[in-house]
This record gives structure tokens, sequence and C-alpha cells, in this order.
């Protein structure tokens, strides 16, 4: 999929407050902009299987968060605030005043939290298998915000080991059953751990929304301010990090958004299905109209409250999104 139909994707970077910022881009530069926001653990590289093929109908730029892929990660703020100011001043510094945002799993985290501090930034906003919009979450990220856990990292992640999962993963490539995408992809994600700059980072930025119980920021109570921008929700059915049943609550909570569930597909749907997911993303862009920030809407939704959305007690939370 990657080499079909688009443009080539090349891999930069730029320096942003004095850290190295990685990106991918592909796609003219005068067509509409789609940014792609990747998860935990993961890197640009996730959205290699779907990159050419968005760049078709968009310019597409997948950075590596702080903290991740080949992006620098300083000591300092892994928050999904943080990470949203990054994805603007981004944006800023390559000459974009607004894109449509797609975030996947803690990607999605982001998106929304961008879409909530920078609504004149944001035309069109898409969560795939996100973050942040319930209390269930896999118990391997649960585990990881205990305290201790960056004392029990080294070992679990260490390089040998690392490299040993990577092996069979090759091995299973050649298996009569081999592993989905999605598999694959998370062991990607795991062996990044072996490096100490990006486990530190990884702490960090579990802690930041996760605790021993679950997902512990949540943007059902603010979602309602959404409504009007057009929204795209992906999942995948398989997913066994983040149960399903937040595409439906999403679904209900923004007013006019559209789902599509991915009946084969685990927690990576662009990685177990990608010319769907780049024909479901494709579509998006061509039959919704980019939202304009207005002010005066935002002050009017903002006095009148959620109002009528109904919202899941168990998913609210000061801290929200």
């Amino acid at each position: 999929m990657a080499d079909v139909g688009g443009s080539e994707v090349r891999r930069t970077e730029t320096l942003l407050h004095g850290h190295r910022t990685a990106y991918r881009v592909a796609g003219d530069p005068d067509l509409p902009v789609l940014v792609l926001v990747h998860g935990l653990t993961s890197s640009s590289a996730t959205w290699d299987p779907v990159m050419s093929a968005l760049s078709r109908e968009a310019h597409v730029i997948a950075p590596d968060l702080l903290g991740h892929g080949e992006s620098d990660k300083p000591r300092g703020d892994y928050s999904l605030g943080a990470f949203a100011a990054g994805l603007r001043d981004l944006l800023e510094k390559l000459g974009h005043s607004s894109a449509t945002v797609v975030g996947h799993s803690l990607g999605g985290g982001v998106a929304m939290q961008f879409a909530y501090q920078f609504p004149e930034y944001t035309e069109r906003l898409g969560l795939v298998a996100s973050g942040g919009l319930g209390r269930e979450v896999s118990w391997v990220l649960r585990a990881a915000s205990l305290p201790g856990a960056e004392l029990v990292l080294p070992v679990i992640a260490h390089h040998r080991i690392a490299v040993a999962a990577a092996s069979v993963g090759r091995l299973l490539r050649w298996s009569p059953v081999r592993p989905s995408p999605s598999v694959l992809e998370a062991a990607r994600g795991y062996a990044s751990l072996a490096d100490l700059p990006a486990r530190t980072a990884f702490v960090h930025t579990v802690r930041s929304v996760i605790d021993p119980g679950g997902q512990r920021i949540s943007a059902s109570d603010r979602l309602y301010l959404s409504t009007g921008r057009p929204t795209l929700i992906v999942w995948g059915a398989k997913d066994g990090l983040i149960p399903v049943s937040h595409a439906y609550a999403a679904h209900e909570w923004i007013a006019g958004s559209r789902l599509e569930l991915f009946e084969q597909s685990g927690h990576f749907p662009h990685q177990d299905e990608p010319e769907r997911f780049a024909r479901a993303l494709l579509d998006f862009l061509a039959t919704t109209e980019p939202a304009t920030g207005d002010r005066a809407v935002l002050r009017e939704r903002l006095g009148h409250g959620a109002g009528a959305v109904r919202l899941d007690p168990a998913s609210s939370h000061p801290d929200a999104v």
C-alpha cells in the first residue's frame, strides 16, 4: 500500500525549543494538511502502510512525538497538553495554519487535547483506537504506571530480550501461522524500551494519563465542544488494549461523528487493514467541510455546558482532556 498511487514518504527533522523533532512527510504542500499522531512506544513509522496512499489527496505530516522514535527524549513535560502544544508549534514552523488531526491510541488523546486547546487550528478530528474515552485499558499499561515500574522495565525490556523478540518475530513471518501486523507493531514498541531515554519517557508519559486503576484522563465532559467539527472514529473489533465500547461511547457523545468498525483489526487498524483505512480516511476528507474556529460559537457552547449530552460518570475526571 505504501508504494501504490501516492508520493514518496520522506523522513526529515527540525528543531523546536532546542529539541530535535523528527517527522515523516508526503504529498504536495498545496494540498489540505493531514497530521497523523502515533501512540505510546510507537513512532511515525506506524503510518508507513497508509502514508503514500493518503498523500494522493493530502499533504501528510507524521511526527515522532518527543520521547518517541527518532525525536529527542529530554527530561521534561510528557503530558497531553505538552504534546498538543508541540504539534501546534510544528505546524507553525512548517507554515501551516490548520490541519485535519488524526491520532492513534495515546495520539488520539493528543488529537482531542489539540482540538480543545487550539480549535482554530483543527479542521477535522480523527480518533483511531483512541485513549481518553473511558477508564478501561490493558493491564499491561496499568502495570507500567505502578511505583517501581522504572526498576522492572530495565530487566524485562533489556536489549538482549528485545533482540531475541525481534528474531522470533522474523521467524514467525515464515511460519504457517503468521502474527497480525498489530502483534508485530506492539512487539516493535516493546523493543524500543531497551533504550534508556525512551524507557524514561515512556514511564513519564504513562503516568501522565494512566494509574493502576486505568485511564485517569477522559475527554467525555468536553467532547460536546466538537459538535460541528467533522469527526471520524475508527476502531478494531479485536482490540485487546482499549475496548471497542469506547468507540460507541465517543460516537454517541460527538454529534454527527462517523464510526468505522474494522472487524478484522486489533489495536492498529491502520496496520491490519491499511487499504480500508486509507479509503475511509480519504472519503472522510472528501465528503466533509473543514471546521473554522468560531470563537462566538465556542463561547456560546461553554456558556451552556454539555447540556443534554449523556456522560458516563465513571469516565469523567477533573483533569479531563
